[in-house]
């Protein structure tokens, strides 16, 4: 496991800030990124949140997986490393 999250189904009104303000009622924080499109800059609906342990990290997915933020049902996993 790891200490970084997926945090998929994003609103488009969500940003780093937004995102971080969110998960850090569940733990401590290190970076908190949602993903954005690198021609026009806006959000592709997904970003990734990075806790200080992993036992954070559990607790916040077990706390937030399908809930409601911003009107958008979050789907939430383990950060899977990025492939080639």
């Amino acid at each position: 496991m790891s200490n970084k999250l997926y945090i998929g189904n994003l609103s488009w009104g969500i940003n780093d800030e937004k995102l971080q303000e969110f998960f850090a009622a569940h733990g401590n924080v290190t970076s908190a990124r949602v993903a954005t499109d690198r021609d026009t800059g806006r959000s592709r609906g997904f970003g990734f949140v990075e806790f200080e342990t992993e036992d954070d990290a559990k607790a916040a997915l077990e706390a937030t997986n399908g809930q409601e933020l911003d009107g958008r049902e979050l789907n939430v996993d383990f950060a899977r490393p990025k492939q080639d």
